[in-house]
Formats: structure tokens, sequence, C-alpha cells
């Protein structure tokens, strides 16, 4: 008989209610809200005359459309503006802790909830927000929902749920230098393609995953809608332990012993049954660089474009497209492909891990007079942080911008856009036709490849920066 993985042991502490042959009521222990997609289910509560289903299981904050520049409480958009002033109202109106300007803990919403100790091991957590499974590094199951589903959790705790199917996948080795958990993911998407786990909740193991910091774990799950899952996560051990240790909502005292006791048997049993298994070795990976318009498309930057030829007949009109869009040529080179912009940040590769590998990239050297670069911190903490380690001077003295917490140049959805026609190279998560701004083409890769490209003007490994 098949033993139980964490997914099934979480899933199975939270369902309320089980009728056969329709979906679960499925309990929800924390909420994330941000200024874009709450408006509407907070409405909904109001229209229906309901409260908030325990105010201390929700936090807020502005991300999305907030401007990254100096004087960011000034919104110029009016949209934008309306977003975040609706934010404010609700949570004073129902109760919800929010994180403001200047409250030292703003930031983008999955930066903020693992540096405040609020995402910790077992469990559920969603936000009206794809990239939720960021949490899942956590060994929790975290994953978005629409502003529909997002009212009935404000209302009731729970949602209707049916239950996913599970994959496996194992990054076994050691990764070379310049080589991160973000190519990692890039490669894994690129193997199996933006539906190759749909519908499955991915479970990362192996000994490249075990060696990554926490906030390499973060990249690594943050990634996994990417290639169609609902979510992705990583079991809790010892790092993950570490990290959580003394935030703000960790528990305290005897209480922090009987969690460790509990988040210790969080762990896929030896016999556990999977709907798929993978195994990628990460031993031979190097950098990976996105060539097309979505993260499937993606190569190490030693190799060439895919020809159409080349590709399975379902992928081949989708690569025509991409690459008309994008203004590449099939079976060409990747590497050396001129940029105009470069950036850092994001939910993706916005912590200050990733922005201490741009700094010692960046230290001592410019970024080539024909790139404009943004480096921007995932969260006011990052921020403080970054300047209390002197990130921000090395930033400034090889010439990129080193701006305030938000989403930024991942989405164009604030002030912050690459121009039309103008070639990005971005340490975020999606590539798609105008993400960051009409007309513009984006190559999704590391933070360490993003500070080498931003230096030479042309997309470059790190290896010899590092």
């Amino acid at each position: 008989m098949s033993g139980k993985n964490i997914i099934d042991k979480i899933i199975e502490t939270h369902i309320v209610e089980q009728k056969e042959a329709h979906p679960a009521v499925f309990a929800i222990d924390f909420t994330l809200l941000h200024e874009v997609t709450s408006a509407q289910a907070f409405q909904a509560l109001e229209q229906r005359g309901l409260s908030l289903y325990e105010p201390t299981r929700f936090l807020a904050t502005i991300d999305h459309s907030v401007p990254t520049r100096q004087n960011r409480e000034v919104i110029f958009d009016k949209l934008a503006k309306r977003q975040v002033e609706a934010l404010r109202e609700n949570a004073e109106k129902f109760g919800v802790r929010f994180y403001d300007f200047d409250s030292q803990h703003q930031g983008i919403v999955h930066v903020i909830g693992p540096e405040l100790g609020v995402t910790q091991p077992g469990m559920t957590i969603v936000c009206g927000d794809s990239h939720t499974a960021t949490h899942g590094a956590f060994g929790a199951l975290a994953f978005g929902i629409g502003t529909s589903v997002l009212g009935h959790v404000m209302a009731t705790g729970c949602l209707l749920f049916q239950r996913p199917k599970t994959m496996h996948v194992e990054f076994k080795g050691h990764f070379n230098p310049g080589v991160y958990a973000k190519d990692a993911i890039m490669k894994l998407i690129a193997e199996i393609g933006i539906g190759g786990a749909t519908g499955h909740v991915i479970e990362y193991t192996g000994e490249a995953i075990r060696a990554m910091s926490m906030e390499e774990r973060m990249t690594v799950c943050n990634m996994s809608i990417e290639c169609g899952a609902v979510a992705g996560l990583v079991a809790p051990d010892e790092t993950t332990y570490d990290y959580i240790k003394g935030r703000p909502f960790a528990p305290k005292g005897d209480a922090w012993n009987d969690a460790v006791h509990y988040w210790e048997s969080l762990k896929s049993d030896d016999n556990a049954h999977y709907d798929e298994k993978i195994v990628i070795d990460v031993s031979a990976l190097g950098p990976m660089v996105s060539w097309g318009t979505n993260p499937e498309q993606a190569i190490q930057i030693n190799e060439a474009i895919p020809t159409i030829d080349s590709l399975p007949d379902n992928k081949k009109i989708m690569a025509e497209k991409a690459l008309e869009y994008i203004q590449l040529t099939e079976g060409a080179p990747i590497e050396n492909v001129p940029l105009d912009w470069a950036f850092v940040g994001s939910c993706t590769n916005g912590r200050i891990e990733d922005l201490r590998i741009v700094a010692n990239i960046l230290k001592g050297r410019k970024v080539h007079p024909d790139i404009t670069m943004y480096i921007v911190p995932g969260s006011e903490a990052v921020l403080t942080q970054a300047k209390e380690e002197g990130l921000d001077k090395i930033f400034t003295a090889a010439g990129a911008s080193f701006r305030m917490p938000g989403c930024s140049l991942c989405l164009g959805m604030n002030d912050d856009r690459v121009p039309k026609g103008k070639r990005c190279i971005s340490g975020t998560n999606r590539n798609f036709v105008g993400r960051q701004g009409v007309g513009s083409y984006t190559h999704l890769a590391s933070p360490a490849t993003v500070a080498a490209s931003a230096i030479e003007g042309k997309i470059v490994s790190a290896k010899k920066y590092l």
C-alpha cells in the first residue's frame, strides 16, 4: 500500500467536509491581499452585509500598481491611485492589518509574507495572485485564486476545492558557478512545457533543493505556476525553521517547540504515491535565458535558438509567432543578443540574496552606456538591509537605478515600463507579449545573468564575473 506525500497530508488536515463526487469544503489558514484583486471581493462582502472571517488571518499591502520612484506617494495614474485608496479604506473598515508606504513592511505580498513569519509549514495560504505558489517553499500549500473565490474565503475562511494531482520533481546534483535556483526552475519549465504540470501540485526534492537557502527555494516555487502547476512546495527542514524563528508572526516559547514538532511530521512517506515523477540533473546545467514569449521557450546561454523544424508539431506555430514578435532568428545563438534594459526585482528575484549577487558582479564596474538598469527591492525590509550593507551605493556607482519597493517592471501595471521596441533582460517570471510594456521584448534570466548582461550590453553568462 502506498504511503502519503506531504501534499496529501496538508490537504487531509484542511478538509472541513467532503461529499462524494463533490468538491471539498476546504479550510484556508491565511489570506494575503493587494490592491489589484481585492476591491471587488470587499465590495461583495459589503453588498451582502457580511463581515470578514477572523481578520487576524488576513494581511494586506500595496505592490502591483504603486510607483517605485522616490516620490512614490504621489500616484499619477488615476486607476492605480483609486486601487490603493480602496485597499486603505477597506482595510480600515474591515479591520485588516495593512502595510502602507513607510510602514517598514510594505512590499510585494509574496516577499513580506515570509519576511514577517506569516508563512509557515503545513498552512494553506491564498491570494488573488498566481504567484502565491512562492510560499510553498516553506512546506505550505499556497495558491492563487480568483476574485469571486477570494470573496468566499473572506466571508467563510473556506473555499470549494477539487483535489489536485501530485508531481514529484527531483533536482539532483550540484550547481556550477554562475548557475542558480532560477536556472533550475527555468530548465524544468523548458523541459516539460507551460502545460506540463497542469492540475498538479509539485513537490520539489533532491540534493540541489536541500542545499538551497529559503530565498532560493522561494524562487523555485514561485515559478511553479509557469509550467501550469496549481502550486509547488518543499518539505520543511532545519533551513526552514532557522529562517522562520524570531520573525514577528513566528510562534514563541513553548508554542515554537510545539510548532516545530508538528512541522517535522510534514514529510512525504518513503513509499508515497505521485501521479508523475521527473528527475533533472543540474550538474551539467548552464545559465538559462528565454528566447520567446513564454517561459517554456528558454535555452542555456551557450545554445542556439531552436529551429522550427526541430520542434514538435504542436510547438511550431507558437515558436514562429514568438520569433516574429521578439525579432530573433531560428538557429541563431542567443548569446550576445544586444539589450536596451536590465531589471532585477519582483516576487521571483527581489530579495536580499538576489541583490547581493547583483552587487557582487556590479562592484567596481559600470552598466553599459546603452543599458537602462532598474534594481527594485521586494520590500521596505530588503531596501533597508541593502542600504545597511552598502549595496545601494554599489548600484548607484555602477549606473543602475536603485528604486523603492514594488512589482515595478515585472508587469506593465505601474509607472515602470520598457518602451516599445526595446529589449530587456529580466529576473522576473513571465516574458509574455507586452508584459513589461506594450511592444517590448523580455528575456528571463537569473539576477547574475542580468547583472553581467547589463555590464556588457548583451546577453552573456555571469561566470567570468564570479
